[in-house]
């Protein structure tokens, strides 16, 4: 910075400041860069204006009439050159003031143009960090591609590996699943014919009319129904009286369809149904006039033995 030696005159013992000098007085640590201290002294030009003034007026009044055009021009003078003086410090002020502005926006600009280099500098570093990231993330990249290539080729793998088990136990499961069904086609073909039996020994119990005997196989049928009836299996008979029913009825002779308004004597044999489908129908003896009724226990034996069971689904 800047700084103006400090001019001084001695007056008794007081320091002042030159007439004409800025106010207030500088001295060494004062900067010169404060606008506000650069301010002239404004009395020595109004003082000098107001004698010029003065000096004009005295030219006016002491002129003789008509006033010469010398005076007129003295007077003109002096009052000109007295509004120039008056002026001057104001002017010089301004002047002071545009500079001090110039300079202050003159160091703004400095000072953002040094904050551009400084963000410059930044960006540059910003860039640069960028770029390696930028370096990073392809590199990142090209491993999960092949990270992302290996686990397609490992899904493919399981996939297939997965499609040859689940063949291999479909099949499986299909083989079971047919041993199942002719295994419960067996055993309900069991069933049936134990029941069977069971029918006609009850049938042959009541025919004997022994009263505890009818009793006791009647017991034992009613039990060995109920235990089917666990698995699905029901047996079930025609009530003597009843209307012939081709698809639930079978007739012992083979001659239902041909009978015209039949109607049931008595029940050969039971029908079955599993879990509430059709096994088998109920072969039963149709009253027909002209047809004489063979005994009933042998011609249900010979009867159920040939009776097919349907396929359960």
């Amino acid at each position: 910075m800047v700084k103006i030696q400090e001019s001084k005159f001695k007056l008794g013992h007081r320091l002042l400041p030159p007439l004409l000098a800025p106010a207030p007085f500088f001295s060494e640590n004062v900067i010169v860069n404060d606008s506000k201290l650069w301010k002239a002294s404004k009395w020595p030009f109004l003082l000098a204006d107001a004698a010029l003034l003065a000096v004009a007026w005295i030219l006016i009044q002491r002129a003789s009439h008509p006033i010469d055009q010398s005076q007129i021009i003295a007077a003109s003078a002096c009052v000109a050159l007295g509004s120039i003086l008056g002026c001057l410090p104001f002017i010089f002020d301004y002047r002071v003031s545009v500079k001090s502005i110039d300079a202050a926006a003159l160091g703004s600009i400095t000072e953002k143009i040094q904050n551009l280099e400084k963000l410059a500098a930044q960006i540059s570093a910003a860039t640069n960090e960028w770029m390696n990231a930028q370096t990073q993330a392809e590199k990142t990249s090209a491993l999960a591609k092949d990270i992302a290539d290996g686990m397609a080729g490992e899904v493919q793998r399981f996939s297939v590996f997965m499609q040859k088990m689940n063949e291999s136990e479909k099949a499986a499961l299909r083989l079971e699943v047919d041993k199942l069904r002719r295994g419960e086609a067996e055993w309900l073909q069991i069933l049936v014919r134990i029941l069977d039996h069971i029918f006609l020994l009850h049938t042959a119990a009541v025919r004997s009319g022994q009263p505890k005997v009818i009793d006791q196989i009647t017991h034992f049928q009613n039990a060995c129904r109920d235990t089917v009836r666990r698995i699905g299996l029901t047996p079930f008979s025609a009530e003597p009286g009843e209307p012939f029913d081709p698809p639930k009825h079978q007739d012992v002779e083979g001659k239902a369809q041909a009978v015209d308004g039949g109607v049931i004597v008595e029940t050969a044999a039971c029908g079955f149904t599993f879990q509430g489908k059709l096994l088998r129908p109920a072969l039963v003896r149709v009253k027909s006039p002209d047809a004489e009724p063979e005994p009933l226990l042998e011609a249900a034996e010979e009867k159920s033995e040939e009776l097919p069971l349907q396929e359960p689904d």
